[in-house]
């Protein structure tokens, strides 16, 4: 019962011992119902008599029911206590390692980030390196083109000296021969050889700004990585014995401009891209120069082997027609000598028939004075007939060939001036090319020249 003295010691000691959580289960306790007795014996008095009494007063069963109430509520709120203080322990362990875990995550998130910073800050730092390499390789490039384009003004001033030095010669050896022929060639060639590296260098020119532009564009990504790698490291050492910790509750937010990790990891890689792209790009150009340089100096050592080759043929030509013409000059004086000598002894053969003829006229004019029939057209005076007609036949022939010989020495003499003259300008035109432009051409610039080194 309620008011047994074990059954009080025994709550006493639920009361004073730190009950545990799960001894005693909780449960609504049962409702106990007490009646109350209603005094209608004989001795009664119908409850006037006493009726102040006993409303002040509780019963017996509703003090004990008071009691154990009030022992069910102290069990409870002990209960519940206890409870409480073993979720707030719970809590507060759960508390301290969520948040050691999450340190710890935020710690490796920033140690892979890290990672990450380091490798496309590698990436670039690689890129910038072989993208300065390049310029300075393109730049070499560039210099090896300016100095072929100034090679190239020597054998253009001497082509256009060539030709304006042939332009001196004399008719008839004016003329459009193969060596103006490969001249002019030569001289177009270089023009458009001069053409193609300027717009090489040109092109170089652009292509080297292109590299320093997306250079300095990795640059500038590349330090915003050294930066953020700085601050991310600083980041990482931070524990909760670091002495320059504090509280930033307005840094709990994302930025509207922050970026994406695969946006972010797509502008460093659009960046090493069209690096890559300009790089591959400066590297075809290169050999392009090469190949541009290359043929630029064959093509113009091909040329000037051909035009000096003209040059021999011309030359030998020249020199076997002035041969030829020395030769025919040697022939015309000798003839000229032998007609000088001919025309001499015509001249002594008509004088010669001087002599003759007056005998044979003499003696026709002294016999035309025999007198009266001794004028006789006798054998004699046929004879002298004869004699005399024979005689200025004879001159006549002789001056005739006289005059024939004059005007073959006079011939002989005109072909002479005119091989003498030709034999001159041969001589002028053997000099202009062989002592003015040969001679100039030994001033072509080597292959190695026109190719840029």
């Amino acid at each position: 019962p309620a008011g047994d003295p074990s059954a009080m010691a025994q709550a006493g000691v639920l009361l004073t011992k730190e009950p545990a959580p799960q001894a005693v289960p909780a449960s609504d306790l049962p409702v106990k119902v007490c009646e109350v007795a209603l005094n209608a014996g004989p001795d009664s008095s119908s409850g006037l008599a006493t009726a102040g009494f006993r409303t002040a007063k509780y019963l017996l069963p509703e003090w004990r029911r008071s009691n154990s109430d009030l022992y069910h509520k102290a069990f409870t709120g002990c209960e519940q206590a206890e409870r409480g203080r073993a979720e707030a322990k719970e809590l507060a362990e759960h508390a301290a390692a969520t948040a050691q875990r999450a340190q710890q995550d935020s710690t490796a998130a920033l140690g892979q980030r890290l990672q990450d910073i380091y490798f496309w800050k590698a990436e670039l730092q690689k890129e910038i390196e072989d993208l300065d390499a390049e310029t300075g390789l393109l730049a070499a490039q560039k210099l090896r083109l300016e100095k072929a384009l100034d090679a190239t003004k020597v054998p253009y001033a001497i082509a256009t000296d060539n030709l304006q030095c042939r332009e001196r010669r004399q008719p008839p050896d004016l003329v459009s021969d193969e060596v103006e022929r490969e001249l002019l060639k030569e001289a177009e060639l270089i023009r458009n050889i001069q053409e193609l590296l300027k717009r090489t260098l040109t092109q170089a020119g652009n292509q080297m700004r292109l590299n320093r532009d997306h250079k300095e564009v990795c640059e500038m990504d590349w330090s915003d990585k050294v930066e953020t790698y700085n601050i991310d490291d600083k980041c990482g050492r931070y524990s909760n014995q670091s002495t320059n910790i504090q509280f930033h509750p307005s840094s709990v937010k994302f930025e509207e401009s922050a970026s994406t990790p695969e946006t972010w990891a797509k502008f460093s890689h659009d960046n090493i891209y069209r690096a890559e792209r300009e790089k591959l790009a400066s590297i075809n150009l290169r050999a392009l120069i090469d190949n541009i340089l290359h043929d630029v100096s064959e093509d113009l050592r091909m040329q000037c082997a051909a035009v000096n080759e003209a040059f021999a043929k011309r030359c030998e030509e020249l020199d076997d027609t002035k041969h030829k013409l020395e030769h025919h000059l040697k022939k015309i004086l000798k003839e000229i000598g032998d007609q000088e000598a001919n025309i001499a002894a015509l001249k002594e053969a008509i004088r010669d028939k001087e002599a003759p003829m007056k005998v044979a006229q003499t003696r026709l004019y002294d016999r035309s004075f025999r007198p009266n029939i001794e004028l006789c057209r006798d054998e004699a005076q046929f004879r002298l007939i004869s004699e005399t007609e024979e005689l200025t036949e004879s001159i006549e022939s002789l001056k005739k060939k006289l005059l024939e010989s004059e005007q073959s020495l006079r011939n002989l003499e005109d072909t002479r001036m005119d091989l003498e003259k030709e034999i001159a300008v041969k001589t002028n035109s053997i000099f202009i090319d062989r002592q003015k432009c040969m001679a100039h051409r030994t001033r072509y610039p080597v292959v190695l020249k026109l190719a840029g080194y």
